[in-house]
């Protein structure tokens, strides 16, 4: 009997997949062409299993994508709960910051996933640039930036992140980035 696609998994077939999701992450961020074989193997799972899961090398690799900008975007609403807003905002580009670094290498698993005619496309950051929104109103609201500001405009100005070596010491020069960037959010804020 084969299962909706939307029914929830059964227990064990979640932990598989969980299971799955996490040795790719890490062996896909260590080297972009990691065998698939490889990585069934070390979740300990069949390559039955595997497939049942992910059919493709491009469909473990969205699905992980997904899910970690899923778990940056989350963040978010939970840092503006106990932050003011300029500081959850920070906090939250710090966050995607440690996010661009990490992955660095499965940003190369995700481009040829995606570079090829005919392959996925790369999914757009919605959970990311709804996150983001929700902390630019919430600042806006607060009076600590610039009234106006989108997602789209956050994303343009801490673009710069992404072409920092993530095996250099990075953070000190993306924690200048991101204060440059607060910095300009925050010229013709009405609360300043």
């Amino acid at each position: 009997m084969r299962h909706k696609k939307d029914a929830p998994l059964r227990s064990d077939a979640q932990r598989n997949r969980e299971r799955i999701l996490e040795v790719a992450l890490v062996e896909l961020t260590r080297a972009a062409d990691a065998p698939l074989s490889a990585i069934a193997k070390k979740a300990c799972v069949g390559q039955g299993t595997f497939y049942r899961h992910f059919p493709s090398r491009e469909a473990l690799v969205m699905e992980i994508y997904r899910h970690e900008m899923q778990q940056v975007a989350d963040t978010a609403a939970p840092l503006l709960e106990s932050r003011e807003p300029d500081q959850a905002l920070r906090e939250w580009l710090d966050r995607c910051a440690q996010f661009a670094m990490t992955k660095a290498g499965l940003a190369d698993a995700i481009r040829q996933a995606t570079g090829a005619p005919g392959k996925p496309a790369k999914p757009s950051p919605t959970p990311l640039t709804e996150a983001a929104e929700l902390l630019l109103r919430a600042n806006e609201k607060a009076g600590t930036i610039r009234p106006g500001i989108t997602a789209d405009d956050l994303f343009l100005a801490v673009g710069g992140i992404w072409t920092i070596d993530p095996h250099t010491d990075w953070q000190p020069r993306a924690n200048r980035l991101l204060d440059l960037v607060m910095d300009a959010l925050r010229v013709g804020a009405p609360g300043r």
